[in-house]
């Protein structure tokens, strides 16, 4: 009997392993269905499966595990035809590979869009995809490799250090500072010896922000006169002021700000869903910027990428000296993603906001 059982046994277990191959081969996308028409919806993307090939040598198979949502997908998304995989970064596990490089188990990030399952060359991996291997992370989530140890973090570190000069004792104010770059910039103008402030939408939110971040004061856009606001929180005027917002808030802002201040314009997250047409109407700012002599630069983290280690490893040695902290919030299911970047868009979220599979 044991002799006849073997082969059985053997046959079941070569089933099992084919039968998840080809689960495997298969990965579930959501398309960029419809054009957004203010806020996105649910039915703008479109849930489709589509078969993957075989692998072949030095490629591997990358299993999403985590994936991002971003203000800048609103946007940038409308600059793509219909049809495509909704665009966006992901942390993904390898599940079969033929590159000796990248073992099973691996981690990786890569700008795969909204997709399950993917299947790459990493030596030939287009500049585009920003492929990389995640650094030893040890007891850390590999979820961080989309926060503060991803483009996030360096959108601030970079932002905040490269463009502004932060000096101690100055003021530094943040726009949007509950989302995923606000608070992480926040936090490093502290480190820097700055005083901070935070704009933020609730009370909660500049609870947080004060209470848990370790800002010094926090103004509640929804319900507070942001320039009389700013006259108690920032008393001495504005030196430095992380952008990631425009709009009303911000011109008020820059008229506190002090003799040659700086402004970092990381996003317009207050217009993204308002048609052109309803865009509000700009203040007379020009001056503002010539009696104060002001330096206002927009930017994209990209222009860092031959840096970008220098920044993940920077803010993760602050994170293991207690010195910055990493909140986020979790949308569990791949199924779930449109859902979360709208609540996202409409700032239900602190932190880092991030879906992630059901495993």
């Amino acid at each position: 009997m044991t002799r006849l059982f073997r082969p059985l046994s053997i046959t079941v277990k070569s089933y099992v392993r084919f039968y998840s191959n080809q689960l495997a081969m298969q990965s579930r996308v959501f398309k960029y269905a419809r054009r957004f028409e203010g806020l996105p919806k649910i039915t703008d993307f479109e849930l489709k499966t589509e078969e993957l090939k075989a692998l072949e040598e030095n490629e591997i198979l990358c299993e999403g595990r985590f994936w991002s949502v971003d203000p800048y997908m609103r946007v940038y998304v409308e600059r793509h035809p219909l049809g495509i995989t909704m665009i966006g970064g992901q942390v993904a596990k390898v599940i079969e590979s033929k590159h000796p490089k990248y073992p099973l188990n691996s981690w990786i990030f890569a700008y795969f869009g909204w997709s399950t399952h993917n299947i790459i060359n990493p030596d030939k991996a287009p500049e585009e995809a920003q492929f990389r291997s995640l650094p030893e992370l040890g007891t850390l989530s590999p979820s961080l490799a989309l926060g503060n140890l991803g483009m996030p973090g360096n959108t601030a570190y970079f932002g905040l250090l490269e463009l502004c000069h932060p000096k101690p004792d100055e003021t530094v104010v943040v726009s949007g500072a509950a989302g995923a770059v606000g608070s992480a910039v926040g936090q490093i103008a502290k480190i820097k010896g700055c005083r901070v402030v935070g704009i933020a939408g609730g009370p909660e939110k500049c609870s947080w922000l004060t209470k848990e971040m370790g800002f010094d004061a926090a103004i509640d856009y929804k319900s507070q006169d942001v320039r009389k606001a700013l006259k108690e929180t920032a008393p001495k005027g504005v030196d430095c002021y992380f952008d990631n917002v425009g709009g009303e808030i911000s011109s008020a802002v820059i008229r506190h700000m002090n003799l040659h201040g700086r402004i970092a314009v990381c996003g317009a997250i207050s217009s993204y869903n308002d048609d052109v047409k309803n865009w509000p109407k700009v203040p007379h700012l020009q001056p503002e910027f010539v009696f104060k002599q002001l330096k206002m630069e927009g930017f994209i983290v990209t222009r860092w990428l031959h840096r970008w280690m220098e920044g993940i490893l920077q803010i993760k040695q602050w994170m293991k000296e207690g010195k910055i902290k990493s909140p986020e919030t979790f949308t569990d299911g791949f199924e779930n993603l449109p859902q979360a970047l709208i609540e996202m868009l409409q700032g239900k979220n602190v932190g880092k906001a991030i879906v992630r599979a059901k495993i």
